[in-house]
């Protein structure tokens, strides 16, 4: 057993001698002499690196605008001087020139919209009632093309047109006219129901006394005239069989009894037609499709198309002129 084992006490363990540095602290330490050299005046001075003192870091959003550039300004500047360098009598010169551009465009679309996409029409006479009633305004589209039972505003093909003329309009309301704020008041256009296209053959009647067109016969009781007492207008009181040529149509009245339409025309004898050639509308004087009555409000409601005339079957291919089988009371 050693004896650290017996619990006696342990040898100390020889230090080594402690070195006396006291001399080395107080001693002269060597200097160091930077290097003298041909390139040592180029060398650059060693930097210490400076910390700066604590400045307190702010943190709040910087929500000033940049200041605008000085060409900018100067621009806005110059701006503002030439407004307040106008009189008051070049603002409402400049007032009435942008007021004359603004009513010139306004002319100009209007006359547009009128010419190629629809116009307003003033009705003259009873000859579409109870469908349309005098006065009433009816809008006529210019887009779509022409179908069976449409409403039909057209020119006069000639010699359709009879009465006294509507009294004509001054010049403010002629230009009111022409741009579409005013009705047409003009007496040279008329407006029907289309009854058959080219190449249709209409005849009345059939055996139960009713317009067939292609072998069927129409069902008029939702368009035809009923007086007050609530009697229906006989779909018409002239025998007639056409069969309508190339490039025309045929017409007729909702009012049968108080219209002249196409039936009233297979007599006329005009130079260079044949017999009774007037009575049918040739296609490019059709102005418009009635779309709508528009005024007065208590009227208002749109012009749709029939359903009778939904299931007409279609036509043979139009002759060049007409074929007409009419007696001597082809005529109003």
């Amino acid at each position: 057993m050693t004896g650290d084992e017996a619990g006696g006490p342990r040898p100390r363990r020889a230090l080594p001698p402690e070195d006396d540095d006291s001399d080395a602290d107080t001693a002269e330490q060597p200097r160091v002499v930077p290097e003298q050299g041909p390139f040592a005046q180029d060398r650059p001075e060693p930097q210490q690196d400076t910390w700066p003192e604590d400045e307190p870091v702010d943190t709040e959003p910087d929500d000033t605008e940049p200041e605008p550039a000085p060409e900018d300004r100067d621009g806005r500047d110059d701006d503002e001087d030439d407004e307040k360098q106008l009189t008051f009598g070049q603002h409402v010169l400049v007032f009435f020139k942008e007021l004359a551009i603004v009513v010139v465009g306004a002319i100009v679309v209007a006359a547009l919209l009128r010419a190629f996409v629809g116009q307003m029409f003033l009705i003259p006479s009873e000859s579409m009632l109870n469908t349309l009633h005098v006065d009433d305004r009816v809008v006529a589209e210019k887009i779509t093309g022409l179908s069976r039972g449409q409403v039909v505003v057209f020119a006069d093909p000639g010699g359709w047109l009879s009465g006294p003329e509507a009294p004509e309009r001054g010049p403010f309301g002629k230009a009111l006219e022409f741009i579409g704020v005013l009705p047409e008041s003009g007496t040279d256009h008329l407006i029907k129901r289309l009854i058959g296209l080219p190449g249709d053959r209409v005849r009345c009647c059939s055996a139960d006394g009713r317009i067939e067109v292609n072998g069927k016969p129409l069902e008029e009781t939702e368009y035809l005239y009923t007086d007050g007492g609530g009697r229906k207008a006989d779909p018409s009181d002239i025998n007639f069989d056409v069969v309508v040529p190339a490039g025309r149509i045929f017409v007729l009245g909702d009012n049968r009894a108080n219209s002249r339409d196409s039936r009233c025309h297979l007599s006329d004898e005009r130079a260079g037609m044949v017999k009774g050639e007037n009575a049918f509308v040739p296609t490019d004087l059709v102005v418009g499709r009635g779309i709508a009555v528009v005024w007065p409000l208590g009227n208002l409601r749109a012009l749709g198309i029939p359903s009778t005339f939904s299931d007409v079957p279609a036509g043979s291919p139009p002759p060049p002129k007409p074929s007409i089988d009419a007696g001597p009371d082809a005529n109003c």
